[in-house]
């Protein structure tokens, strides 16, 4: 099983991942742990569709039906990821439970290092997520939540000021429905319409967050720097270079990056 990460959403206790999930109003609560081979969830909630829909989010947020076969299979014998494949074939790429969660979690993540971020992460989570019935968990916070807020409120959680007012207009644009993250690529283009939300907040959503194995986020750091290496360019490669690295991969850009990143050739 996965650690349970820095935000402060996922708990483990004992061998259980646990967290709180909602469905609209409705909130359930699950939990993951290993039996052998197999990974077993349950979820409990008042609402029967909340904790189907838990468990669902649950198993997209651990891969246990993302199917790698076919990229295996593929790229198996591949001169860079054929050799990671063959030494590491249960790697999987860490999700969110939630697009919008994938979605806003990236914006804190924009331009600063991983351990702020999860600082500032764990901050929105404590003031603005909602607590579990037995008081012990809390959800990431809601966009009609945060769509509510002042930018300075979001400031004061360490979110730099113009990220704190992208947040709060993409909160408000998921919260109306104008963004449906279940809708692609009609999403991608209007979040990409906010000042502060480009390509790699975008591939970012669509990688954690949708399921999408095509879409790397190229911008990355460490693809930029990982690309710079392989490609022997001698310095950092541009995000174009990278997008052109990882073509030949199509359509497992994103997949691929992943393995290359937890291979011998990572940064």
């Amino acid at each position: 099983m996965p650690h349970a990460g820095r935000d402060g959403v996922v708990r483990r206790r004992e061998r259980a991942l646990e967290r709180l999930i909602h469905l609209g109003d409705d909130a359930a609560v699950v939990r993951a742990w290993a039996a052998g081979p197999c990974v077993r969830l349950r979820a409990e909630s008042s609402s029967r569709a909340a904790a189907e829909h838990a468990v669902e989010r649950m198993r997209f947020a651990l891969g246990v039906d993302h199917d790698l076969s076919a990229f295996q299979r593929e790229f198996k014998w591949h001169p860079l990821l054929g050799p990671i494949i063959r030494r590491k074939p249960w790697l999987h790429p860490r999700r969110k439970a939630e697009p919008w969660e994938a979605l806003a979690w990236a914006i804190t993540e924009q331009l600063i290092e991983s351990q702020r971020a999860a600082q500032i992460q764990r901050r929105l989570v404590y003031r603005y997520g909602r607590l579990s019935s037995c008081g012990t968990l809390r959800d990431a916070p809601s966009p009609a939540v945060l769509a509510g807020r002042a930018p300075a409120e979001l400031e004061s959680c360490d979110l730099a000021g113009k990220r704190a007012i992208a947040m709060i207009r993409v909160a408000r644009e998921v919260a109306a429905g104008r963004a449906d993250l279940r809708e692609h690529e009609p999403a991608w283009k209007r979040l990409m319409s906010i000042r502060e939300i480009g390509s790699w907040t975008v591939d970012k959503l669509a990688y954690e967050g949708q399921g999408r194995d095509d879409m790397l986020p190229a911008g990355d750091l460490a693809y930029v720097k990982l690309v710079g290496r392989l490609a022997r360019l001698g310095r950092r490669a541009t995000e174009d270079e990278v997008r052109a690295f990882f073509q030949p991969f199509a359509p497992f850009q994103a997949l691929a990056g992943t393995y290359l990143l937890h291979g011998s050739f990572g940064v």
